[in-house]
């Protein structure tokens, strides 16, 4: 995989830097196209007491698509880059569907990873897009700025999810430092653990990366909780791993280790479902 295009999403009412930063900055890394995603939708009428409400009017419509053109110029001016380099594309849609959607024109998806609200007409739920879009995806916390990926720890779990992500994130393991590659296990797997994380490593060797390898057994803490306190430890900046998820009434839901990295890594994480 190489990385030609960086598509991030705007919120339309976000004033915070922070996931353009990072797709800025990744773009300068690999000298990359960055394409700005931003939507919203129509809110339906509802009657309460049979009288109906319309929520969104006319004129908050046409409010709406003058925000996202003005977003679009701070879009532009926060990414910085050559006018060639830059696109900004929005639409009166769904903003998760039109991401998805959208997502078929980017190598790689900057989010933010944290979602305070249900709000399905103006954001994007980072769960459902990374376990939607078939597109690996960077997941920025607050206060996150750039994404150096100078020491990566791999999250290993023997699974297509963990292979697609070390796959994908084979352009920044090439240019990282040191890559850890840690597989958290029961007590008795250990030597299964240590013969994979080694096939790992030694997978990629032959595309020019060197890494250690860690295997550690499951302790009290979560194991979200362990993998970020060794990725301190390490100095990390990023974390790559699998994405586990599943629909439940429709609905997609991650699982335990991947909301556990979403809720309390400190920096950015690198998800391939």
């Amino acid at each position: 995989m190489s990385v030609a295009t960086v598509m991030v999403y705007v919120d339309p009412a976000q004033q915070a830097e922070e996931q353009v930063r990072v797709a800025r900055s990744i773009a300068a890394k690999f000298e990359a196209s960055v394409i700005g995603v931003s939507a919203f939708a129509i809110e339906p009428d509802f009657v309460a007491e049979g009288v109906i409400i319309q929520e969104t009017t006319t004129e908050d419509v046409k409010r709406l698509k003058t925000e996202l053109a003005e977003k679009e110029r701070w879009f532009r001016e926060v990414v910085g880059l050559p006018a060639a380099r830059v696109e900004w594309r929005w639409d009166v849609e769904y903003p998760l569907g039109f991401l998805a959607s959208e997502a078929r024109a980017a190598d790689l998806v900057v989010l933010k990873s944290t979602y305070r609200k249900v709000d399905p007409y103006h954001l994007v739920d980072p769960a459902e897009a990374v376990l939607r879009m078939g597109r690996p995806t960077v997941l920025v916390p607050e206060h996150a700025h750039e994404l150096r990926a100078d020491r990566v720890v791999i999250g290993w779990k023997d699974t297509r999810e963990a292979r697609l992500a070390v796959h994908d994130a084979l352009p920044f393991l090439k240019r990282a430092s040191q890559v850890s590659i840690v597989e958290i296990c029961t007590s008795d797997e250990q030597d299964s653990a240590r013969r994979r994380v080694r096939d790992v490593a030694r997978h990629l060797q032959r595309h020019g990366v060197k890494s250690e390898t860690d295997v550690r057994v499951h302790m009290a803490e979560s194991d979200a909780h362990q993998l970020v306190r060794l990725a301190k430890d390490n100095g990390a900046d990023l974390i790559v791993t699998g994405a586990y998820g599943h629909s439940r009434l429709g609905e997609w839901v991650f699982g335990g280790m991947t909301r556990g990295l979403l809720d309390e890594a400190p920096f950015c994480l690198m998800m391939s479902h």
